[in-house]
């Protein structure tokens, strides 16, 4: 009995068995339907991530079946998702240049610390910690981030140029400076994809592979009327002076940014080795070094930017030649006389390398390697480590809260049991597993585990198939995609992301609270103004969930109480005209006493006490209090001595058994004295009126018979 439930903690996987030929016919039938939605949407949001698309597929493939193997849902599909693939990029931009090998290096690091942190939550049983991110919280960074992947596609739908810099907000209004530059082939493109799309989806039969069959269909027309144009240059091939000059200068500032970084590099692994043998002289002069070889970098990187704003204006024809062959570029208002040009209109893309990037038509998905992800290891320096740990943490919370509430929701509909930490341990070992076979970060994918549902999966073995049928694509499949619109990737993203605007439920948790609707819109604010740094959107937004939940439970309500004509005790603020006592002061404290709120408990006390100067009882109803610290005890103890010593008895009802535990442990309970605690509230004011004798016969707060009803004052 202990070697299976240990072989099935070590191999969940194994509890899918017995297996049937009819279920697993019917998990390969999910899978495929699966896998032909997932394809064109995991190209898609490597788009989104800044990495080559075949990346997406790559991620559609090891971690999906990982994340199946050994994860607890057997519905949930794991794999590329939105917001994943945009935090990703955000996390990783400030430290590597998109689709450069040094950001492919990072984004597989950034995939093995996700998996790291996720793996070791899960096996510490520590899945309880995604409690500290609230719903408010990913509400506002939801829908933040939607609107920040929306606007992150237009250069894509429009085929404008985008800047990449430390703000999005100012990339996105430096895009806007380019509408008039508009791709009208783009944007017929875009609008041809997205009215194909809307319209499938309305047409049931062909609602689920709508994706896919806009995906053949632009393809196809893209193939047939030439979508694409691009060429290549020289500096010298730009005939206008100015052209040139800024083409030359960027390319010397590139080439000084690369030198400054190689050397910013080495000085920084002599720094370490110098820093061990503790030379606190050399050490201060690497350091010193370094910082000026960034200062210098960060102002040829602002330059840089200022000549690309100028460069991405310009438009230009070439001489009359072949597209593939260079040739020499003239303004397209200012070609000379006798020169024949082609009526094209060319623009620059990018500039690396000393090579001019031009494009003149729409972009495509162009050359995607055929075959299976190669083993690579990801580059295990300790400076990128500690570079993108806080990222790590953050993507790894968020993955994990998207796919556990994607997994419960599954549960809920299919009656499966659901462990959290075996989901933790999945989700980590799908993304240690895909960082080494040139995964980005992954997670449980809402779409991919809907349709898994619907399909008819009973096990994980669908995924299995679903990673089959995205092998076979990268195998067979992916010189079909070459002429793939990138436009048509870009309305795939847009319409995938619409649903996770949500301005109603923001309204909702307003209703709900004023405290956690202020949470939303602050994360939702700081998330939209501090992108591409998307944690710091979350952990602001944390932290004040944390800080106005102790500000709300530093304050709890305190009741005065007094007898209701049914007998029961309620809060004279409430009721006011309800029986109450000059001998006896009843209150009750909702909330736990703890070191935040310990002086309000005492306060609200001391002010019963002086309002009631004849009272020579109170009496706490504690019903409420779930927990009492060392602080709340010390007052609590100094409190009863204090009002002891002037002649009022403390009296205790209701009290939890972890607070008399607290209580005896640290001799309250025998300060207070048993006499004074009681269940419930009526036999402590029983015991009350029985020691307070002939004094109080009268009093109107005293407990009723049975079946007896006292008259209220009027």
């Amino acid at each position: 009995m202990i070697t299976n439930k240990l072989m099935l903690r070590l191999f969940p996987f194994l509890a899918w068995f017995p297996v049937t030929t009819t279920l697993l016919r019917g998990d390969m039938i999910a899978g495929i339907t699966g896998g032909l939605v997932l394809v064109p949407k995991a190209m898609a949001y490597a788009q989104l991530s800044g990495l080559p698309i075949y990346y997406g597929l790559y991620v559609a493939l090891v971690p999906a079946v990982l994340g199946a193997l050994w994860g607890s849902s057997r519905q949930l599909a794991t794999g590329p998702v939105a917001i994943v693939s945009l935090m990703t990029a955000a996390a990783i931009t400030p430290f590597a240049v998109p689709f450069t090998e040094e950001f492919i290096g990072l984004a597989l690091l950034l995939a093995l610390l996700v998996g790291v942190i996720q793996f070791s939550l899960g096996v510490f049983k520590l899945g309880t910690i995604v409690n500290f991110v609230s719903h408010p919280v990913i509400l506002g960074f939801m829908n933040a981030a939607a609107i920040i992947i929306a606007l992150s596609q237009l250069d894509m739908l429009l085929g404008i140029p985008k800047g990449r810099s430390d703000s999005f907000l100012a990339d996105i209004w430096e895009m806007f400076g380019y509408l008039p530059q508009t791709h009208l082939p783009t944007l017929a493109m875009s609008v041809f994809a997205l009215v194909l799309m809307l319209g499938l989806q309305r047409v049931k039969a062909l609602s689920k592979p709508s994706v896919l069959i806009a995906v053949v269909v632009t393809t196809a027309v893209s193939a047939m009327i030439g979508f694409e144009h691009k060429t290549k240059g020289k500096a010298e091939h730009f005939a206008d002076p100015q052209a040139q000059a800024l083409v030359t200068e960027y390319m010397q500032a590139d080439e000084k940014i690369a030198t400054l970084a190689a050397e910013i590099t080495e000085r920084s692994g002599d720094l370490r080795e110098v820093e061990k043998s503790h030379d606190a002289r050399t050490a201060a002069d690497l350091r010193h070094a370094i910082e000026l070889m960034k200062l210098d970098v960060a102002a040829l990187e602002a330059a840089n930017k200022q000549r690309m704003s100028h460069i991405r204006r310009m438009h230009f024809v070439r001489a009359e030649t072949a597209e593939k062959e260079m040739a020499m570029l003239y303004p397209a208002d200012a070609v000379p006389a006798g020169v024949v040009v082609s009526e094209r209109s060319w623009h620059i893309k990018k500039i690396e390398k000393g090579e001019v990037r031009l494009v003149g038509g729409g972009d495509v998905v162009g050359n995607i390697p055929s075959g299976l992800p190669s083993f690579r290891v990801p580059p295990l320096s300790l400076e990128a480590i500690l570079q993108l740990l806080s990222a790590a943490l953050i993507i790894a919370l968020v993955a994990f809260m998207e796919s556990i509430s994607m997994a419960k929701a599954l549960a809920a509909k299919t009656k499966q049991r659901l462990d959290p930490n075996q989901e933790l341990i999945g989700q980590g070992l799908s993304n240690i597993g895909g960082a080494f076979f040139q995964s980005y970060p992954a997670c449980g994918s809402f779409t991919g585990s809907a349709i898994n549902l619907q399909a008819g999966a009973k096990t994980g073995f669908a995924m299995v198939f679903n990673g089959l049928f995205v092998a076979v694509v990268l195998l067979f499949l992916t010189d079909y995609l070459y002429h793939l619109p990138k436009a048509t990737l870009a309305v795939i993203i847009l319409l995938a992301v619409t649903g996770l605007i949500t301005p109603h439920a923001i309204k909702h948790t307003w209703q709900a609270s004023k405290a956690d609707g202020i949470v939303a819109l602050t994360t939702f604010a700081v998330t939209l103004i501090a992108a591409p740094h998307l944690d710091k959107g979350i952990m602001i937004g944390a932290a004040l969930a944390i800080l106005l939940y102790l500000y709300r439970t530093m304050k709890p309500r305190v009741a005065i109480l007094g007898r209701f004509q049914d007998g029961t005790l309620r809060d004279i603020k409430v009721n006011p005209n309800l029986a109450t006592s000059k001998h006896v002061v009843a209150m009750r404290f909702d909330g736990s006493l703890y070191f935040a709120n310990v002086a309000h408990f005492e306060d609200a006390v001391l002010e019963a006490v002086a309002d009631h100067k004849e009272a020579r009882y109170v009496l706490i109803v504690g019903d409420a209090i779930n927990q009492l610290d060392a602080s709340g005890e010390e007052v609590v103890h100094h409190l009863v001595e204090r009002l002891r010593e002037g002649g009022v008895e403390v009296v205790f009802s209701g009290l939890k058994k972890q607070v008399l535990d607290v209580m005896r442990a640290t001799g309250l309970f025998e300060l207070i004295g048993q006499n004074n605690i009681f269940a419930t509230e009526n036999q402590a004011l029983a015991a009350i009126y029985e020691r307070l004798g002939e004094t109080a016969a009268d009093d109107l707060l005293c407990p009723l018979p049975s079946g007896w009803t006292k008259p209220q004052p009027a």
